[in-house]
């Protein structure tokens, strides 16, 4: 009698989870319908009228409004706790279904890339050339300093010319909206290496660093998305008008103004100038986005905790524009730096910051104490640390694996 108690309960739980899906499913339909966030539609129902209110939004479990977004529902055909297996050719076999369109477009893009780069050492020019370092860097400064470090793990405070600012380069970057961006880290960050990681790197090198992008999302991504509190983020003005006019910002930052200017300012051909910026600048910035989910989960050291998968990868660090130092980030996430580097050179990311912070566009920045470090690096490090190393007599201590909270501050987990 105990049993058939508990497959019923069982049962009732996964007909709710299936409703709670498809009414966010009715409730997207609607909010696409609107831009306004309430619709009240009045329908006749059996001679009566009805009034029946559609949102665009719902409420997380912290009782605070969340957007729905189509990403947030890019769900797998099942959206319960159990792993589904599926498979191309029943050959190379996923935990999700394989999103078509996504996965072509970016096979074929990487193609393109790949002549592009090949053939454009024979006819590009100097100017061209150093016109995609300075766009990248633009873009990568819109992803680390602006995506990343304020508004993913608000390590510092910003005024509005200067949010306006790093909103504008990360369009540069030509990534996915601000909203998903920040929604998707923090839960990489709080569920990091596990079935509700979005770029789990327990699945491979290659999941991780683009596969994730390729895939519909794991049921336990979506789940533990909605949970997230996204209400500090929906309640920027900036981050309003970058999701209303995303998809223009994106095409004008990303694609038309890096292509014209080399056109018109020292006469580089059409081909080369939208090869060049378009094609290879921009799939270079992807890339070196990517490694920091992949590489940077993978290879390296682990001077701050060796129980988990992030490490120091100084090639990632370089690319990246100073987000390489992992293992470290990932234990201090609320650190503007991401490393405990006072060093410029790896970290070109925080010399941004500490320029706009001198002209006082910047505040609060945060940081570890020294000896918090210490104390950390003594009790979790695998003994690569130049400085503290680690006492071999806590070495094998276990415990639960959290990011260290900022003083004063809850631990939210990322």
């Amino acid at each position: 009698m105990k049993t058939a108690n508990n497959h019923t309960t069982e049962l009732d739980k996964s007909n709710d989870s299936k409703m709670s899906h498809v009414q966010a499913v009715t409730v997207l339909e609607a909010s696409q319908q609107s831009d306004k966030k309430n619709l009240v539609n009045n329908n006749n129902v059996n001679g009566k009228s009805q009034n029946i209110t559609k949102r665009s939004v719902y409420k997380d479990t912290n009782n605070n409004e969340q957007q729905i977004t189509k990403e947030s529902l890019n769900v797998t055909p099942t959206d319960s706790d159990e792993t589904q297996e599926y498979s191309l050719l029943g050959l190379v076999r996923f935990k999700s279904p394989i999103k078509w369109l996504n996965s072509v477009s970016i096979i074929l893009i990487h193609l393109i890339f790949v002549y592009g780069f090949l053939t454009y050492p024979l006819q590009g020019g100097f100017l061209t050339t150093l016109w995609g370092f300075i766009v990248g860097g633009i873009g990568g400064f819109g992803v680390t300093g602006g995506a990343h470090r304020f508004w993913c793990h608000r390590s510092y405070k910003a005024n509005v010319p200067l949010r306006t600012i790093l909103m504008l380069c990360y369009c540069t970057a030509g990534q996915n909206t601000l909203y998903d961006w920040v929604r998707d880290h923090r839960v990489h960050h709080k569920y990091s290496e596990t079935d509700a990681d979005p770029h789990n790197s327990n699945r491979g090198f290659f999941f991780a660093h683009v596969g994730w992008l390729m895939l519909h999302k794991h049921p336990q991504v979506i789940k533990k998305g909605r949970a997230i509190d996204m209400s500090d983020v929906l309640e920027d003005p900036v981050i309003q008008f970058h999701q209303k006019y995303f998809i223009l910002l994106k095409i004008i930052c990303c694609f038309i103004i890096p292509t014209i200017v080399p056109v018109y300012f020292w006469g580089e051909s059409w081909y080369m100038a939208f090869m060049s910026q378009s094609v290879i600048r921009y799939l270079f910035s992807l890339n070196f986005t990517w490694l920091v989910n992949s590489a940077a989960h993978m290879w390296g050291y682990k001077p701050y905790d060796r129980r988990i998968n992030p490490v120091e990868n100084v090639a990632v660090a370089v690319v990246a524009m100073g987000e390489g130092w992992h293992n470290y980030h990932h234990v201090f996430p609320w650190d503007y730096k991401a490393a405990e580097l006072g060093d410029y050179k790896l970290n070109i990311t925080t010399m941004w910051i500490d320029f706009f912070a001198k002209i006082g566009w910047a505040w609060d920045l945060k940081q570890p104490s020294s000896d918090l470090i210490r104390r950390t690096v003594e009790k979790h490090g695998d003994g690569s640390h130049p400085e503290y190393g680690h006492a071999d007599s806590v070495f094998g201590q276990t415990g639960p694996i959290e990011a260290i909270p900022a003083p004063g501050e809850p631990n939210l987990g990322y």
